[in-house]
């Protein structure tokens, strides 16, 4: 019940800011439909519930799984094991990520089909399998993460240029969507698993942090990828939202969809448990049984959460940002794309996981609360640039995009490898469920609702956004903390 309670405390302040902030609007600039604000507080309740019980399953079931496997694999000691073991868990672990999950359900939405949900799904989840594999083998064998994760944006930026700026956006999002709740933990687990095993403490410091930027950059890749040999072309048909009817009928009609969502996301996780308990983990059965649990309140979780954001929570972030958007004082928009940016990241499950990982790796010489706030700057910055660009004609996300990663690999230049990591991972992690619903849904409502902009070209592109801006502010961090820090080893 200790958990529980902890978690549930950690939840509602999650969620806190974004009820505030929309009950502030709503007696403000922004009123809402009353059923769509009764929808918007059940909705809230069921992903604060959902969310608490998702992430009791991940810290009883999916993070000792994680340790497992990182452990297990590194032991073993064989090269083909460990590729074969971070392509299947980096597949599996992907498809069942809640956030890519609601993003990829979304795209089919905004698309009007035309890219369907499980085609996304295991598109970017194949992406993500390949680079975790690669990351695993970059932990073993001491490679440059500077170099790998530089030589892996040239070549994303290169497929860019031949691909259409739509699927670029959609890319850069999915690769932020894939690494929240279930994905971070999962990584940051297999990750310490695999670097404990070094001798050397500083360079277990440094292994322990990176490979959730290189799942994103794989993320991005695949798609990227697919587009330019397909040379998949996309309608632009807006954003079609259907009026709901009564406050419970939404979540009634939903129920279905995301029970058949969650069993099919989180099956093949525990069917791989099951398969390497009887291979290699060989658990007493009171500890097996433990994890298994976990899996089980993990599912039940996800379900609930599901059902929280796609009947309740979404629909009014869209609204808000089509009120917003058409105020003759545009301030209020801005002032709202910012603070939804700052208060929420703050609050982000995964971004707690990182922060208190960072600061129990490195023996809290590098303090949660600073890592904290420069991510929050940095993904306010990036919410309110994204809609700037919705509201002027002509800014284009590469404008965006490549300038800022050319910053981003220039700082990584001069800043420790430990704060390259962390910052790359830092940007990962910001893009977690309220971020991948309400966030995308509040940009989405804004650029269907504006005159000069549209849903496919300026309402994705903004998680991409949330994940960049982080790079760059937590490494800005890393070499404020050099200059300030006498600790020795630090490169």
């Amino acid at each position: 019940m200790n958990i529980f309670t902890s978690k549930i405390k950690e939840i509602i302040f999650t969620v806190l800011p974004i009820t505030i902030i929309v009950v502030i609007l709503n007696f403000t600039v922004a009123p809402l439909k009353t059923d769509a604000l009764y929808r918007f507080f059940i909705g809230t309740i069921l992903v604060i519930l959902g969310l608490t019980l998702f992430l009791v399953g991940v810290d009883v079931g999916v993070m000792p799984f994680g340790k497992l496997i990182g452990s297990t694999l590194a032991k073993k000691n064989k090269l083909w094991l460990i590729i074969v073991g971070g392509l299947l868990l980096g597949f599996f672990i992907s498809i069942a990520e809640p956030g890519l999950l609601v993003f990829a359900n979304q795209v089919e939405r905004a698309t009007s089909g035309q890219i369907s949900t499980f085609s996304l799904l295991i598109i970017v989840s194949a992406g993500f399998a390949v680079m975790i594999a690669l990351g695993c083998l970059r932990i073993i064998f001491n490679l440059s993460i500077k170099l790998i994760l530089f030589i892996s944006y040239i070549i994303i930026f290169i497929f860019a240029l031949f691909s259409h700026q739509i699927f670029v956006a959609i890319a850069f999002d999915a690769s932020g969507a894939t690494t929240g709740e279930l994905a971070v933990p999962f990584i940051l687990a297999i990750a310490a698993g695999i670097a404990s095993l070094k001798k050397d403490s500083i360079s277990s410091e440094e292994s322990s942090f990176g490979l959730v930027a290189f799942a994103s950059a794989g993320a991005v890749l695949s798609v990227i990828v697919i587009n330019v040999f397909t040379k998949t072309q996309l309608i632009d048909l807006g954003l079609n939202i259907e009026p709901s009817s009564g406050v419970l009928a939404p979540f009634i009609n939903e129920l279905p969809f995301v029970v058949k969502e969650s069993l099919i996301a989180i099956a093949p996780i525990t069917v791989i448990y099951f398969i390497m308990q009887m291979i290699f983990f060989k658990l007493n059965k009171k500890r097996f049984f433990r994890i298994l649990k976990g899996f089980v309140i993990t599912l039940i979780g996800l379900i609930i959460f599901l059902l929280g954001v796609n009947a309740g929570f979404m629909e009014v972030g869209i609204e808000i940002g089509q009120i917003l958007v058409n105020n003759e004082n545009k301030i209020y928009i801005l002032l709202t794309g910012f603070a939804i940016g700052f208060f929420t990241v703050m609050a982000e499950p995964a971004v707690y996981v990182l922060t208190h990982q960072i600061e129990d790796i490195t023996s809290g010489y590098i303090k949660r609360k600073a890592v904290l706030i420069f991510l929050a700057i940095g993904v306010g910055i990036a919410l309110l640039l994204s809609v700037i660009r919705i509201i002027t004609p002509g800014i284009e996300l590469w404008h965006y995009l490549l300038p800022g990663y050319i910053i981003a690999f220039i700082l990584s230049i001069f800043t420790p490898n430990l704060f390259v990591g962390i910052a790359f991972d830092g940007g990962g992690v910001a893009t977690g469920p309220l971020t991948a619903t309400f966030t995308l849904a509040f940009v989405q409502g804004a650029a269907n609702a504006f005159e000069t902009a549209s849903v496919l070209t300026e309402g994705f592109g903004m998680i991409a956004m949330v994940a960049l801006f982080p790079i760059i502010t937590l490494q800005i961090l890393g070499l404020i903390f050099v200059k300030r820090s006498k600790k020795v080893g630090i490169r």
